[in-house]
Protein backbone atom coordinates (compact mmCIF):
# COMPACT_ATOMS: atom_id res chain seq x y z
CA UNK A 1 0.00 0.00 0.00
CA UNK A 2 3.09 2.37 1.03
CA UNK A 3 4.26 2.04 -3.02
CA UNK A 4 0.79 2.46 -4.18
CA UNK A 5 0.33 5.42 -2.28
CA UNK A 6 4.23 6.76 -3.48
CA UNK A 7 3.02 6.19 -7.07
CA UNK A 8 -0.16 7.96 -7.09
CA UNK A 9 1.63 10.84 -5.74
CA UNK A 10 3.86 10.42 -8.67
CA UNK A 11 1.42 10.04 -11.14
CA UNK A 12 -0.53 13.38 -9.65
CA UNK A 13 2.79 15.28 -10.29
CA UNK A 14 2.76 14.42 -13.53
CA UNK A 15 -0.47 15.55 -14.45
CA UNK A 16 -0.92 18.55 -12.73
CA UNK A 17 3.26 19.76 -13.09
CA UNK A 18 4.11 18.61 -16.40
CA UNK A 19 6.46 15.52 -16.96
CA UNK A 20 8.82 14.54 -14.37
CA UNK A 21 8.67 11.69 -16.74
CA UNK A 22 11.39 11.93 -18.94
CA UNK A 23 14.09 9.74 -21.22
CA UNK A 24 15.71 8.95 -17.85
CA UNK A 25 12.39 8.54 -15.92
CA UNK A 26 10.84 4.75 -15.58
CA UNK A 27 7.25 4.10 -15.23
CA UNK A 28 5.91 2.85 -12.20
CA UNK A 29 5.17 -0.72 -12.06
CA UNK A 30 2.63 -1.90 -14.34
CA UNK A 31 0.78 -3.84 -11.62
CA UNK A 32 0.80 -0.83 -9.48
CA UNK A 33 -1.27 0.97 -11.94
CA UNK A 34 -3.70 -1.25 -12.64
CA UNK A 35 -4.30 -1.00 -8.94
CA UNK A 36 -4.37 2.72 -9.39
CA UNK A 37 -7.25 2.32 -11.98
CA UNK A 38 -9.39 0.81 -9.63
CA UNK A 39 -9.44 3.96 -7.09
CA UNK A 40 -12.45 6.42 -7.76
CA UNK A 41 -12.66 9.54 -9.39
CA UNK A 42 -13.23 11.72 -6.06
CA UNK A 43 -10.08 10.30 -4.20
CA UNK A 44 -7.83 11.95 -7.43
CA UNK A 45 -6.97 15.89 -7.67
CA UNK A 46 -8.74 17.42 -10.90
CA UNK A 47 -5.67 18.08 -13.37
CA UNK A 48 -5.05 22.31 -13.31
CA UNK A 49 -5.02 22.00 -17.34
CA UNK A 50 -8.76 20.96 -17.63
CA UNK A 51 -12.05 22.84 -17.39
CA UNK A 52 -15.26 20.50 -17.68
CA UNK A 53 -18.94 21.11 -17.58
CA UNK A 54 -19.51 18.26 -15.27
CA UNK A 55 -18.39 15.99 -13.12
CA UNK A 56 -19.41 13.09 -16.16
CA UNK A 57 -17.12 14.82 -18.97
CA UNK A 58 -14.46 15.12 -16.46
CA UNK A 59 -14.30 11.73 -15.67
CA UNK A 60 -14.57 10.33 -19.46
CA UNK A 61 -11.64 12.98 -20.61
CA UNK A 62 -9.44 12.28 -17.69
CA UNK A 63 -9.47 8.46 -18.74
CA UNK A 64 -8.50 9.37 -22.29
CA UNK A 65 -7.07 12.72 -22.12
CA UNK A 66 -3.70 13.65 -20.55
CA UNK A 67 -1.46 16.89 -20.51
CA UNK A 68 2.00 16.73 -19.95
CA UNK A 69 3.44 20.55 -19.27
CA UNK A 70 6.89 21.42 -20.29
CA UNK A 71 7.46 18.11 -22.28
CA UNK A 72 10.39 19.65 -24.35
CA UNK A 73 12.84 22.57 -23.71
CA UNK A 74 12.78 25.63 -25.22
CA UNK A 75 16.39 24.48 -26.66
CA UNK A 76 14.49 21.46 -27.82
CA UNK A 77 11.40 23.52 -28.85
CA UNK A 78 13.95 25.65 -31.04
CA UNK A 79 15.68 22.60 -32.31
CA UNK A 80 12.79 21.59 -34.06
CA UNK A 81 11.91 24.53 -35.26
CA UNK A 82 15.29 25.01 -37.02
CA UNK A 83 14.48 21.98 -38.88
CA UNK A 84 11.29 23.33 -39.51
CA UNK A 85 10.85 26.75 -40.92
CA UNK A 86 13.09 26.53 -43.80
CA UNK A 87 10.00 24.44 -44.92
CA UNK A 88 7.33 26.19 -43.61
CA UNK A 89 8.25 29.80 -44.75
CA UNK A 90 7.99 28.51 -48.30
CA UNK A 91 4.37 27.52 -47.88
CA UNK A 92 1.75 30.49 -47.88
CA UNK A 93 -1.35 30.07 -45.06
CA UNK A 94 -4.45 28.75 -46.46
CA UNK A 95 -7.78 30.00 -45.57
CA UNK A 96 -9.81 27.06 -46.69
CA UNK A 97 -9.93 23.01 -45.84
CA UNK A 98 -10.75 19.81 -47.62
CA UNK A 99 -13.22 19.39 -44.68
CA UNK A 100 -13.46 23.16 -44.00
CA UNK A 101 -12.20 22.32 -40.40
CA UNK A 102 -8.99 24.53 -40.54
CA UNK A 103 -8.40 28.23 -41.67
CA UNK A 104 -5.47 29.90 -41.25
CA UNK A 105 -3.31 26.88 -41.88
CA UNK A 106 -0.39 25.24 -43.75
CA UNK A 107 0.68 22.15 -43.26
CA UNK A 108 3.08 19.47 -44.12
CA UNK A 109 4.32 16.08 -43.16
CA UNK A 110 7.38 14.84 -42.23
CA UNK A 111 9.45 11.23 -42.20
CA UNK A 112 12.89 12.18 -41.80
CA UNK A 113 14.62 14.41 -38.86
CA UNK A 114 17.84 15.13 -37.77
CA UNK A 115 18.95 13.34 -34.86
CA UNK A 116 18.51 15.50 -32.04
CA UNK A 117 14.69 16.12 -32.94
CA UNK A 118 14.36 12.18 -33.58
CA UNK A 119 15.44 11.76 -29.83
CA UNK A 120 12.71 14.15 -29.37
CA UNK A 121 10.34 12.39 -30.97
CA UNK A 122 11.25 8.91 -29.72
CA UNK A 123 9.99 10.86 -26.45
CA UNK A 124 7.02 10.97 -27.68
CA UNK A 125 6.20 8.11 -29.41
CA UNK A 126 7.59 5.74 -26.44
CA UNK A 127 4.73 7.56 -24.50
CA UNK A 128 2.31 7.74 -26.72
CA UNK A 129 2.69 4.48 -28.77
CA UNK A 130 4.07 1.64 -26.82
CA UNK A 131 4.71 -1.63 -28.32
CA UNK A 132 2.88 -3.30 -29.94
CA UNK A 133 1.21 -0.07 -31.23
CA UNK A 134 1.92 0.73 -34.77
CA UNK A 135 2.00 4.61 -35.33
CA UNK A 136 1.89 5.95 -38.81
CA UNK A 137 5.66 6.59 -40.17
CA UNK A 138 4.59 10.24 -41.19
CA UNK A 139 4.63 13.23 -38.54
CA UNK A 140 1.63 15.71 -39.16
CA UNK A 141 2.95 19.54 -38.67
CA UNK A 142 0.04 21.98 -38.59
CA UNK A 143 1.04 25.55 -38.34
CA UNK A 144 -2.01 27.93 -37.47
CA UNK A 145 -1.72 31.39 -38.23
CA UNK A 146 -2.11 34.30 -35.33
CA UNK A 147 -5.72 34.03 -36.16
CA UNK A 148 -6.27 30.95 -37.17
CA UNK A 149 -9.03 28.38 -36.19
CA UNK A 150 -9.75 24.80 -36.08
CA UNK A 151 -12.87 24.19 -36.20
CA UNK A 152 -14.77 21.21 -33.94
CA UNK A 153 -14.26 18.08 -35.86
CA UNK A 154 -13.27 14.43 -34.81
CA UNK A 155 -10.62 12.99 -37.23
CA UNK A 156 -11.65 10.49 -39.74
CA UNK A 157 -11.19 6.93 -38.51
CA UNK A 158 -10.06 6.06 -42.05
CA UNK A 159 -6.81 8.54 -41.55
CA UNK A 160 -5.54 6.99 -37.91
CA UNK A 161 -6.32 4.86 -35.08
CA UNK A 162 -6.99 5.34 -31.34
CA UNK A 163 -4.35 7.47 -30.08
CA UNK A 164 -3.53 11.32 -31.73
CA UNK A 165 -0.41 12.60 -29.72
CA UNK A 166 0.45 16.77 -30.85
CA UNK A 167 3.51 18.82 -29.34
CA UNK A 168 2.06 22.48 -29.14
CA UNK A 169 5.42 24.40 -30.37
CA UNK A 170 5.60 28.91 -30.08
CA UNK A 171 2.02 29.26 -28.34
CA UNK A 172 -0.46 28.44 -26.07
CA UNK A 173 -4.09 27.67 -26.73
CA UNK A 174 -7.42 26.22 -26.15
CA UNK A 175 -8.62 23.42 -27.15
CA UNK A 176 -12.09 22.81 -26.67
CA UNK A 177 -13.73 19.22 -26.84
CA UNK A 178 -17.49 18.70 -27.01
CA UNK A 179 -19.58 15.98 -26.76
CA UNK A 180 -20.65 14.87 -30.29
CA UNK A 181 -24.07 13.90 -29.44
CA UNK A 182 -24.72 15.96 -26.99
CA UNK A 183 -23.08 19.65 -26.91
CA UNK A 184 -23.61 20.02 -23.09
CA UNK A 185 -20.78 18.36 -22.45
CA UNK A 186 -17.64 19.84 -22.63
CA UNK A 187 -14.76 20.70 -21.91
CA UNK A 188 -11.77 23.37 -22.63
CA UNK A 189 -8.16 22.13 -22.45
CA UNK A 190 -5.16 24.53 -21.56
CA UNK A 191 -2.26 23.28 -24.13
CA UNK A 192 0.52 25.03 -23.01
CA UNK A 193 3.69 26.37 -24.99
CA UNK A 194 6.04 23.42 -25.37
CA UNK A 195 3.77 20.92 -23.49
CA UNK A 196 2.58 17.26 -24.98
CA UNK A 197 -0.87 16.22 -24.88
CA UNK A 198 -2.33 12.49 -25.95
CA UNK A 199 -5.92 12.18 -26.78
CA UNK A 200 -7.17 8.96 -27.08
CA UNK A 201 -10.04 5.99 -27.11
CA UNK A 202 -13.15 8.07 -26.02
CA UNK A 203 -12.00 11.71 -26.19
CA UNK A 204 -10.49 10.84 -29.81
CA UNK A 205 -13.60 9.20 -31.52
CA UNK A 206 -16.57 10.64 -29.09
CA UNK A 207 -15.59 14.06 -28.77
CA UNK A 208 -14.88 16.91 -31.50
CA UNK A 209 -11.86 18.93 -30.63
CA UNK A 210 -11.23 22.61 -31.64
CA UNK A 211 -8.24 25.40 -31.19
CA UNK A 212 -10.02 28.30 -30.11
CA UNK A 213 -9.04 31.44 -32.64
CA UNK A 214 -7.40 34.48 -30.46
CA UNK A 215 -10.67 36.67 -29.45
CA UNK A 216 -12.71 33.11 -27.92
CA UNK A 217 -9.17 31.90 -26.19
CA UNK A 218 -10.07 31.97 -22.87
CA UNK A 219 -9.57 29.69 -19.86
CA UNK A 220 -10.95 29.40 -16.95
CA UNK A 221 -12.18 33.17 -16.82
CA UNK A 222 -8.55 34.14 -17.86
CA UNK A 223 -7.35 35.42 -21.07
CA UNK A 224 -5.12 33.55 -23.22
CA UNK A 225 -2.75 35.05 -25.70
CA UNK A 226 -2.61 32.88 -28.88
CA UNK A 227 0.15 33.65 -31.12
CA UNK A 228 1.55 31.95 -34.40
CA UNK A 229 0.93 27.78 -33.10
CA UNK A 230 2.62 25.00 -34.49
CA UNK A 231 1.69 21.50 -33.91
CA UNK A 232 4.10 18.34 -34.20
CA UNK A 233 1.70 15.61 -34.43
CA UNK A 234 1.81 11.66 -34.70
CA UNK A 235 -0.89 9.37 -35.22
CA UNK A 236 -1.06 5.60 -35.11
CA UNK A 237 -2.47 3.24 -37.85
CA UNK A 238 -6.60 2.91 -38.46
CA UNK A 239 -8.21 0.23 -37.10
CA UNK A 240 -10.07 -1.63 -39.35
CA UNK A 241 -12.43 -2.75 -36.96
CA UNK A 242 -13.92 0.87 -36.52
CA UNK A 243 -15.49 2.35 -39.70
CA UNK A 244 -16.73 6.24 -39.65
CA UNK A 245 -20.16 6.71 -37.86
Amino acid sequence: MRNLRLTLSFLRRIVNQGPILNTRTSLPNPDILRSISNITKSDREIPAWIDASDPNTLSDLTDSFIVYNDFISKEEETSLMNELEPYMRRLRYERDHWDDAIHGYRETERRQWNAENNSILKRVSDIAFPPPTPKLAYVHILDLEKSGVIKPHIDAVRFCGNTIAGLSLLSTAVMRLTHDEDESKRADILLSRRSLYIMRDNSRYLYKHAVLGENESVFNGQKIERDRRVSVIMRNEPDKNISER
